[in-house]
């Protein structure tokens, strides 16, 4: 890869970072006049710990990732919005995004004024890093993989990953928001053999803590270093950082849930194979699946009437007429299986 040095963009690199109070403050104290906050304890009058130690120490023990090679930011969008402020030149530099995948990528380029060059995936909806390696140059600063993949829920073949990890000179980030569904481990223990290796995670899907906006970024020491230095000061809050270190203590929880929503996944897909559907469900490695319906337009806004939401991807490539329906409860999906035997072709 590139050095990390000349990845960084040079404003990146040469800015002088904001110094909070409580950046600043080592030692023991009793009255802290620093900060210009109220000095009344009303359990939030008091800025949070800008670097969470308390809550990386916690995900440091689960994940066994050193705490030096933790982010933590307000959902895993603020790590993917700081990839491109600290690698990609505005104007100059691009990234390379898979095809179908995760919105905010481009979302996020289009916000920062990257261009996105798009890599199709193949009918498996499988990645070919060879095509993603021959947009490879200078200023192709980044690659982003969501494995397994949203909308398409399968995982991207690990042998193409590495062939990318091993060859591309830029970041790698592989988003496994939907790692803790999937039978396929994680490439966090891969971090010390790929220095331009960023891993993304949630709390949000198999945490059940979509509401707190905890995401996780781990890699390198120096490009967390990185995001630490240009994050906004306080970026996950007290009540945020007090809820993940309760929700990190009852895995026991964690792991009841998650063994469920994989046991309806499979009564799901299994269900909506056979009489009376006959729709084509796509193998997932998440908590979702992709289900060809036919018209998806018409099939969105018939279960829309009868008070159910999924999401229609008709318009997404390579998934026209299709809804990508979330696991749910086992009423929650009864509900839906009943609704779907009348569903309008």
């Amino acid at each position: 890869m590139m050095s990390l040095e000349k990845l960084v963009r040079r404003n990146i690199r040469n800015m002088k970072p904001y110094s909070s109070a409580r950046n600043e403050f080592h030692g023991t104290a009793s009255v802290f006049l620093d900060a210009n906050e109220n000095p009344w304890n009303t359990t939030y009058n008091r800025y949070p710990d800008p670097l969470q130690m308390e809550l990386k120490e916690r995900v440091s023990k689960l994940k066994e990732v050193e705490t030096d090679s933790i982010f933590l930011g307000n959902g895993s969008d603020e790590a993917i919005d700081l990839v491109f402020r600290a690698f990609c030149d505005p104007g100059m530099d691009s990234v390379i995004l898979i095809d179908p995948s995760y919105g905010m990528y481009e979302v996020c380029a289009n916000l920062n004024n990257v261009e996105c060059k798009k890599v199709l995936l193949n009918d498996k909806f499988d990645l070919d890093a060879d095509k993603i390696l021959a947009l490879d140059n200078d200023w192709v600063k980044v690659v982003f993989l969501c494995s397994p993949n949203n909308p398409t829920g399968n995982c991207l073949n690990r042998d193409e990953i590495y062939k990318v990890l091993d060859k591309f000179h830029g970041i790698v980030i592989i988003d496994e928001a939907y790692v803790d569904f999937s039978s396929q481990p994680s490439f966090l223990t891969e971090l010390n053999k790929f220095p331009n290796l960023i891993v993304l995670q949630t709390l949000s899907k198999a945490w059940g803590a979509a509401a707190i906006r905890l995401g996780m970024a781990f890699a390198s020491p120096e490009i967390i270093s990185v995001f630490n230095k240009i994050k906004y000061p306080y970026n996950v809050s007290k009540p945020s950082q007090e809820a993940a270190l309760s929700i990190l203590s009852d895995t026991e929880k964690m792991q009841k849930q998650l063994s469920q929503i994989l046991f309806e996944r499979s009564r799901i897909e299994k269900a909506l194979t056979e009489s009376p559907y006959f729709y084509k469900v796509y193998p997932s490695d998440a908590n979702f699946l992709l289900v060809e319906v036919g018209n998806a337009n018409n099939a969105y806004n018939y279960l829309v009437k009868k008070g159910i939401v999924v999401r229609n991807r008709n318009n997404i490539t390579l998934c026209r007429g299709c809804l990508r329906i979330t696991i749910g409860t086992p009423e929650e999906n009864d509900i839906l299986l009943d609704v779907m035997k009348s569903l309008p072709i």
